[in-house]
């Protein structure tokens, strides 16, 4: 991969360099020492990758990758000194478009080395989903449309579930403004994120909305006007029960938690049809269970392309027709509750 780095540190750009050279599969492709001159090194080569800091002069790592992801698009990879201190901004990059952290590998042989591996997988990973973004999958034939998902009735309560990965911070806190608090279905999140992450992210969404904003625990069965967030790197799913639990397996899954795997057991195990909404996000999680939720009756909805910060997940259900709507950002709340609001009658 093509690699840009943003550090204003010259001993992290040194450090950074020499991981990425070893490795043998990586380049760096320019360097920046502030947000400022990353912008401006981004729009002119835009490179597969960009390993960002998040305190510099000037422009800080947060604004850069704002203004990155507006102008010129890009994978961002927070690297910073220090994650746990610094969780409130990692959280602002986050939402800004950024896809994952990780923290800055030392100089010093014995402790850097766990941290150069830990990068090494991070880079790994978002190259095969940025692999995964660049396949190009047949589309299914629309000349025989499926059944729509609008002919089957609601037998008892519904509930909406939403995917989403980079960008999705933003967009949720956009949906969920949209929600009275007398709301009588409950909502199930999967964002692609580290398990440390997600206290402060549904924090700052309970302050978006009307609605309670949760963790999912071990046995929850979702109740009317909450939102349960997935809050491990263990997979979620719904059990037949209705009930909320966590699964390890299958190992192999470079997303944690996996949207494809909790949609796929929600289109199983839950008894009246919902609404199933993917979001922005890179690679293809996602796309598979939307369509199983599609033939198990649900709405389905994914987000466009011109609202999407990274459109790889929505682009993958669009392609494989598993999405009855595709809308703007800005229409997707509204469509949920005039759903919802229809309670007895068809979906």
């Amino acid at each position: 991969m093509r690699i840009g780095i943003v550090n204003d540190s010259a001993i992290a750009v040194e450090c950074l360099r020499r991981i990425l050279e070893a490795s043998n599969e990586h380049e760096v492709s320019w360097v920046a020492r502030s947000g400022y001159e990353a912008l401006q090194c981004c729009t002119e080569d835009r490179p597969d990758l960009i390993l960002m800091d998040i305190v510099m002069p000037g422009i800080n790592g947060i604004e850069a990758t704002s203004q990155i992801m507006e102008r010129c698009p890009c994978p961002i990879l927070i690297v910073t000194t220090s994650v746990d201190s610094r969780s409130g901004m990692v959280l602002e990059a986050l939402r800004a478009g950024a896809i994952d952290v990780v923290k800055t590998p030392s100089f010093d042989l014995d402790a850097g080395g766990v941290d150069a591996q830990r990068l090494l997988r991070k880079i790994d990973n978002i190259e095969k989903l940025i692999g995964e973004d660049d396949q190009k999958r047949p589309t299914m034939p629309h000349s025989s449309p499926p059944r729509s998902p609008d002919t089957h009735m609601v037998t008892s309560r519904g509930i909406v579930v939403i995917g989403s990965s980079t960008g999705g911070p933003q967009a949720l806190a956009e949906i969920l403004s949209f929600f009275p608090k007398s709301l009588s279905w409950p909502l199930i999140v999967v964002q692609h994120d580290e398990a440390r992450h997600i206290p402060p992210l549904v924090s700052w969404l309970d302050s978006c909305t009307k609605l309670q904003v949760k963790t999912v625990k071990e046995g929850d069965k979702p109740s009317g006007g909450t939102v349960y967030i997935a809050c491990t790197d263990h997979h979620l799913i719904m059990n037949r029960d209705g009930s909320l639990s966590y699964t390890k397996g299958p190992k192999g899954s470079i997303y944690r938690p996996s949207i494809d795997i909790f949609f796929e057991s929600v289109a199983r195990n839950w008894s009246s049809r919902g609404i199933g909404v993917l979001l922005t996000g890179m690679g293809r999680d996602g796309a598979k269970g939307l369509l199983a939720l599609k033939e198990a009756g649900w709405h389905t909805i994914a987000q466009d392309r011109e609202t999407s910060v990274i459109y790889g997940m929505p682009k993958a259900a669009a392609e494989s027709n598993a999405a009855v709507e595709v809308l703007p950002l800005s229409k997707i709340g509204a469509s949920i509750l005039r759903r919802i609001q229809t309670r007895g009658k068809a979906l």
